[in-house]
């Protein structure tokens, strides 16, 4: 079963935080883990950012924001009216902007960018992996952790978000 939520905005600076406001909302409502949503709000700004900054049309022109929770998976995607796909670049150390793309490469588990099947634009995503939190049959109760001598474990999993893979996707 998924969720999902989509949103419509004006081409407008503005929009950039109304999107992060209304998805922290969602979130929320979702109960993500707080990692997830801070790194879901930092990429969706950028995607934000992107579209208002970049896709120099008409000012009737809206930009869509969907998101999808799926299983394991947080999909959003930022779709606006220009045609030009995103390309990453490097940015120089005086450069005030363009890492934006270097952001979704480092945090999203994956992401792209494509044209629009059925009308003018383009569609930018990333996708990020949710874990859903132990049910409370799995978590034991403080009594039971104390009289197995356990404490607090730090926990040997990779880390889910800020590395990614070694290997292309």
């Amino acid at each position: 079963m998924s969720e999902d939520v989509e949103w419509r905005l004006p081409r407008h600076a503005r929009s950039v935080g109304r999107a992060r406001a209304l998805f922290r909302e969602q979130a929320g409502s979702w109960k993500l883990p707080d990692e997830v949503t801070e790194t879901a709000v930092l990429l969706l700004s950028e995607l934000m950012a992107n579209a208002y900054r970049h896709a120099k049309v008409s000012p009737g022109r809206e930009i869509r924001c969907r998101c999808v929770l799926a299983a394991d998976r947080l999909h959003i995607s930022v779709t606006d009216a220009n045609d030009t796909l995103p390309t990453p670049r490097e940015a120089s150390l005086d450069e005030e902007s363009g890492r934006g793309l270097a952001l979704l490469a480092a945090l999203a588990d994956t992401w792209g960018a494509e044209p629009r099947p059925h009308g003018i634009g383009k569609t930018v995503w990333f996708e990020l992996p949710v874990q859903e939190p132990p049910t409370p049959a799995c978590v034991p109760s403080p009594t039971e952790s104390a009289r197995a001598g356990s404490t607090a474990a730090a926990s040997s999993a990779p880390p889910r978000h800020g590395t990614r893979p070694s290997s292309p996707r």
